[in-house]
């Protein structure tokens, strides 16, 4: 089985560098940069010590390989996938990793189908310094079963979500509103913290609520109790804004959560709910949902 790259940063890199050590003999890459004079020694320098074959043309790629992996910016991806169209062959699997939208993959898709090829929206959920090619992966569309046939026996580790393209990148484009809203929130509350000198004592605050019990059950508190609560946690937080603001601290987190907390409490779900917190987070979500459904 031979493997290619199109794109050859750190995910190519990090995923070649774990498939050498599991064994897989032959690697290829192409990368649009390899020339270039700040970026090409790094992209050589990478290719010698991952064992794997740079390639000048996009095309020598495709003609020698079972599966490419096109990691290129999600901006690139769809413009990307109609420059390689034409030399892709039948039957190889075209694995996009970007983090494009739905839609973009969706129309990658059809571009590698009118090549009676097959695809796979890949999507990986984790550091992959850390976890290299076993990184979790998501992946969805007509050529998953056979990325993960071809695949498993070198370590991946690839769960299918569905036929459809697009659905895996979906999971990771919702996962990040959490993993990358959280740090701009960590920020704003560490900056804060730090400026009043209390930041121990804010930490350690935290630690408490949320180290003592798991994530979902934090969650399943946080939102179904909120959603009873919401005005009065708005004004709330409007205190905290105003106490950044008087300090001259950046507050766009917080005013961004005062915002979603005015519209949840726009619904009245304490009076839907009878002043009772709902038992499932699922619950506000759909209550929030026939609300907006019936306002328009």
């Amino acid at each position: 089985m031979k493997l290619g790259f199109i794109g050859f940063g750190e995910a190519a890199f990090e995923l070649s560098v774990g498939l050498k050590g599991e064994g897989l003999e032959t690697i290829f890459a192409h990368d649009v940069m390899i020339d270039h004079p700040t970026y090409g020694p790094q992209i050589k320098e990478r290719a010698a010590q991952a064992q794997v074959e740079l390639l000048y043309r996009p095309e020598e790629v495709l003609k020698q390989v079972d599966i490419v992996i096109v990691a290129v910016p999600a901006d690139k991806a769809l413009e990307v996938s109609e420059m390689l169209k034409p030399f892709i062959k039948k039957e190889c699997i075209y694995v996009d990793v970007s983090a494009s939208t739905p839609i973009v993959k969706q129309k990658i898709n059809i571009n590698i189908q009118e090549k009676n090829a097959f695809f796979a929206d890949a999507a990986m959920l984790g550091p992959l310094p850390v976890y290299k090619h076993k990184v979790p992966i998501s992946a969805s569309g007509n050529g998953v079963d056979r990325l993960i046939s071809l695949m498993t026996p070198y370590s991946m580790d690839i769960t299918k979500v569905s036929e459809k393209p697009g659905d895996a990148s979906a999971v990771k484009l919702i996962r990040s509103i959490y993993m990358k809203g959280v740090v701009a929130l960590y920020l704003e509350l560490l900056e804060a913290s730090h400026e009043f000198n209390v930041e121990q004592l804010v930490l350690d605050s935290i630690s408490e609520t949320l180290d003592s019990k798991s994530f979902r059950e934090t969650m399943n508190r946080l939102v179904t109790g909120t959603s009873i609560h919401a005005l009065r946690r708005s004004i709330e937080l409007d205190g905290s804004i105003q106490m950044l603001e008087a300090s001259n601290l950046n507050s766009v987190m917080s005013k961004a959560a005062k915002s979603k907390l005015e519209t949840l409490a726009s619904f009245n779900l304490k009076e839907k709910f009878k002043g009772q917190k709902p038992d499932h987070w699922l619950d506000v979500i759909k209550a929030c949902k026939e609300d907006a459904t019936v306002n328009n």
